[in-house]
């Protein structure tokens, strides 16, 4: 990542640092030595957007200036879990601590305050003895505790705030959200700088029910955290849960980097390529999946390659391009997760279904019945467990459709539609490439239902706000169902996102009243 930093007002005992054009401002009074201050700071901002590798870097320097300066090593440990991307390294965070003194006895009498000691008390229950979800529950009761000793601690607010939305091991339990963005938007409003609060706030809300309420600290996170290439990308968990296609783009292009040359897949590319597709620009999505296929790290890495086949999948989805070669592409399926692989069979196979190549859609077939059948505890990439199931039944809809059996394909397409509206809800674009409520209206279009179908495409649009071919749908299914004022909503709309999209684009009706 890259940061530009501007420190100012540093004081022992009384801690704090301003970045307003960079990274934000925290106040965390702390028994450091002066000269420790800055990078401690640092590392404690960096914390708060997501940047980890960064922060480790900072507490270590932090740790240099002051090798005794326990709460420094208490920082690096904590970049040692990713609470809602359901990530930890115990064995890491323990070996940071141990750096510090060799039992937990021995650190606590190192914290040069009360406060401090309660601290690390919290990080010892984290990275101790049981299951994960046991000490992550540990460590949220244990910064609730320091939040109820020391009220003015913004920072035991603020990570509890975000321990509350891990608690669900990287599923979205709503109560929890809202009650972890309640507490973000107090510190916001003692702090309007302050990234971490802005960023809770936004990941509380990123669901397209509750995105409004983001909407603020979207605006304000990218500018008050301009350093942080994660902070540039996270506003857009709000745009695009509200459909905002053209800020999607345009932040996702500024996290991943100025030399574009150099683009990897990974979560802002995806999150871009998206978009792309979202705005009818085909051909820049096509070219933009060549430059992250070109730039795939040798050897082959798991993030890179999960993130390759799902940007893949939702191209060839987004698309409909079924003879473009991308889908002959040979990609490394060997070390990714079940969900970007099921998420590749799925779009491939319909491919190759299009292109009447009924053996390697047989073999897409396979490889889904062989993920869905594994795919139970595989939350790797934000992939539901569920996920590979729900595409199996997407297919075998497709092979339904293909042996002209429309109702058996409605029929697969509502037991998935059922399934996964049970879920938690998604953020970003979907693992589901090809939603089924907006394939079921697609094919009742077809079968002339246009009012089932405008039913379909209005349930698909609640749940993926703006999404460009459930706008065409509904509007399609609007119009032949008399409702015209629908329509013409969808239309405008869809002409919205389109507006400077591929000349190949399919033509938007005038309704204007029609009947």
């Amino acid at each position: 990542m890259r940061i530009a930093v501007a420190y100012t007002v540093l004081a022992l005992c009384g801690a704090s640092v301003s970045t307003a054009q960079t990274l934000g401002r925290v106040d965390f009074p702390n028994s450091g030595n002066p000269a420790a201050q800055p990078a401690f700071l640092k590392g404690v901002l960096l914390l708060h957007s997501f940047e980890y590798e960064d922060a480790a870097v900072a507490f270590r320097e932090a740790q240099a200036a002051d090798p005794g300066f326990a709460m420094a090593y208490w920082g690096e440990a904590l970049t040692h879990t990713h609470p809602l991307w359901n990530q930890q390294n115990q064995k890491e965070a323990l070996a940071v601590l141990a750096r510090l003194a060799p039992d937990a006895a021995s650190r606590r009498a190192r914290a040069g305050t009360e406060r401090e000691r309660l601290y690390l008390d919290a990080i010892e229950s984290l990275y101790g003895d049981g299951a994960k979800a046991k000490r992550d529950t540990l460590f949220s009761a244990a910064l609730e505790r320091i939040t109820r000793a020391h009220p003015d601690d913004q920072e035991a607010r603020a990570f509890h705030a975000l321990w509350l939305m891990g608690l669900s091991q990287g599923n979205r339990n709503v109560p929890a959200y809202m009650r972890a963005g309640a507490i973000a938007d107090e510190i916001y409003r003692r702090n309007p700088e302050h990234p971490g609060a802005l960023h809770y706030i936004i990941h509380a809300f990123d669901d397209p029910v509750h995105a409004p309420l983001g909407l603020r600290a979207a605006r304000e996170y990218s500018v008050i955290a301009a350093g942080a290439d994660h902070a540039q990308h996270m506003t857009t968990h709000i745009f695009l849960a509200l459909g905002m296609w053209d800020e999607t783009v345009a932040q996702n292009a500024v996290a991943a980097g100025p030399d574009s040359a150099g683009w990897r897949p990974g979560h802002y590319t995806a999150w871009l390529g998206y978009g792309l597709l979202q705005q009818g620009k085909y051909r820049d999505a096509r070219r933009h999946l060549e430059r992250v296929r070109g730039n795939l790290p040798t050897p082959a890495r798991l993030g890179p390659q999960a993130y390759m086949l799902g940007m893949r999948a939702h191209y060839l989805a987004g698309t409909e391009a079924w003879d473009d070669g991308v889908a002959d592409w040979a990609l490394d399926t060997t070390i990714s997760p079940v969900g970007p692989k099921a998420m590749d069979a799925y779009a491939v196979g319909v491919a190759h279904l299009r292109r009447g190549r009924q053996a390697d859609a047989n073999a897409s077939l396979a490889r889904l019945e062989r993920y869905a059948a594994r795919a139970e505890g595989d939350n790797a990439y934000g992939a539901s467990p569920a996920l590979a199931a729900i595409l199996l039944l997407h297919f075998k809809a497709e092979l339904a459709l293909a042996a002209r059996t429309p109702e058996e394909a409605l029929r697969l397409l509502s037991q998935a539609a059922g399934w996964a509206d049970t879920l938690p809800a998604e953020f970003g674009p979907p693992d589901i490439v090809k939603p089924a409520h907006e394939r079921r209206g697609e094919i009742l279009l077809e079968l002339g239902r246009a009012a089932e179908a405008q039913r379909e495409f209005t349930h698909a649009l609640a749940l993926a706000p703006g999404r460009s071919r459930s706008l065409w749908g509904l509007g399609q299914a609007a119009l032949k169902a008399g409702d015209s004022a629908a329509a013409e909503r969808a239309f405008a709309q869809l002409r919205e996102n389109w507006k400077q999209g591929d000349s190949a684009l399919p033509a938007i009706p005038e309704v204007h009243g029609a009947r």
